[in-house]
């Protein structure tokens, strides 16, 4: 059996979703198929969740826009037929969820309501390709796909997943399964979220859980590109990736695959495809083991938004790893991402990711001990497989604000 999995993007409308349905139907074996929800829709549901959580009668409005985007969609693909009721069932418990009074855990409620995006979605697609004539069962992925209670990042519970996932996805009786992405729940059944953009670890737990013979990624670009055509020319398809270079790159940023994604298709050997959902007659990008060097151009990946602080000892004491236990446990609690550290003899850079982040209130406990220095708006390039040119040409009239190199990757943090 195969795992596809189909982003936002690729179901955004009525004719995407269609274009979907032709791609499933093309794959005559037994098939999970993992969609995220359509568009935008995750950004809007965001706004839905705060308005939600301050109490604002503004929920109302988003939600109504959260149903009228859908539900035209649904009238494109089913004309006279018109919206089925398990559509129709998700908007009804939204509504009641909105209903209720919040609860004073903000992260909890955002699991709670974000996850409609891609129910929603998959019943839409699950319905549709019924709809056409392929048969298919939808399910829930929460019932299977288990977590602890950390809500918004969730830690999968690896051996209930384990023993649940077969069980569902047992394929005695349909060829063809539709689920959502992103989501799952704890062992009391209250729905978590695996991290924004994790409907592509989604897969890879299916995969490696039902011992998939591949997991293809379905995206809007041919494959796995050497950089970002919206931020640089001269983009190059890269036909062949190991699972190692696939991680370097994507904990560096790279936003075709969720950095998790690898490690549960590593583990048993699965290769993932990235393919193009708009040309899905081109062959894409494979990752897989790859036990001999290949040459691979150098790679660029962006990663903005960032933050750099510099930190230090009030008493002028040197920086000890003692600092930076304490520093880094206290980030992770506040749920502030680290994507670089640098150390020298009195001060303490890091590199952070967190757009939600309180950075004042971070900033004003972290000068218990430290003197605190930052910078906000800054954007980290990565270049792996750098050569002296390709660095002589990056950095040339930039003001760069830290820079670390190593035997393959190169990473300079800049004012752009």
């Amino acid at each position: 059996m195969k795992v596809f999995k189909f982003g936002g993007a690729s179901v955004k409308d009525a004719p995407a979703v269609q274009n979907v349905s032709r791609i499933i139907d093309s794959e005559k074996g037994n098939l999970a198929v993992v969609v995220s929800a359509m568009g935008k829709t995750t950004n809007l549901l965001e706004t839905l969740v705060r308005s939600y959580f301050d109490k604002s009668e503004k929920k109302w409005e988003i939600f109504a826009r959260f149903k009228t985007e859908h539900l035209a969609i649904t009238e494109n693909l089913f004309g006279e037929k018109g919206t089925s009721e398990p559509v129709l069932a998700q908007f009804t418990e939204l509504e009641g969820k909105l209903r209720k009074n919040p609860s004073f855990d903000y992260d909890f409620e955002y699991d709670q309501i974000i996850g409609f995006g891609e129910l929603v979605s998959s019943v839409i697609l699950s319905e549709y390709l019924n709809f056409a004539g392929i048969s298919n069962e939808w399910v829930d992925i929460r019932n299977c796909m288990k977590t602890d209670d950390r809500y918004r990042d969730a830690t999968i519970d690896w051996e209930w997943t384990g023993e649940l996932v077969p069980e569902v996805f047992n394929f005695e009786n349909q060829r063809l399964y539709i689920t959502q992405g992103f989501i799952g729940s704890t062992t009391t059944n209250l729905t978590t979220t695996l991290g924004r953009e994790g409907s592509d670890f989604t897969a890879a737990i299916l995969g490696n859980a039902l011992d998939a013979e591949s997991v293809t990624i379905w995206k809007d670009v041919p494959g796995v590109l050497s950089c970002d055509p919206k931020k640089m020319d001269g983009a190059t398809e890269i036909a062949a990736l190991s699972y190692r270079e696939a991680v370097e790159m994507t904990h560096s940023g790279a936003q075709v695959i969720h950095p998790k994604t690898m490690k549960p298709l590593h583990n048993k050997g699965i290769p993932l495809y990235v393919k193009s959902f708009v040309n899905p007659e081109i062959s894409g990008t494979v990752i897989h083991s790859i036990d001999h060097k290949i040459d691979l151009p150098p790679i660029f990946i962006f990663k903005e938004n960032q933050v750099l602080i510099t930190l230090t000892p009030i008493d002028f004491s040197l920086i000890s790893i003692e600092d930076i236990d304490r520093v880094v446990i206290f980030l992770l609690e506040h749920r502030v991402r680290i994507t670089l550290m640098q150390q020298s003899a009195i001060d303490l850079n890091l590199v952070l990711d967190s757009p939600d982040a309180h950075w004042e209130e971070i900033f004003n406990e972290l000068k218990e001990f430290y003197t605190v220095r930052y910078n906000t708006g800054l954007t980290l390039i990565t270049i792996r497989h750098y050569t002296e040119e390709v660095l002589d040409w990056m950095v040339r009239e930039k003001d760069i604000y830290l820079e670390q190199h190593s035997r393959k990757t190169a990473r300079m943090l800049v004012k752009q």
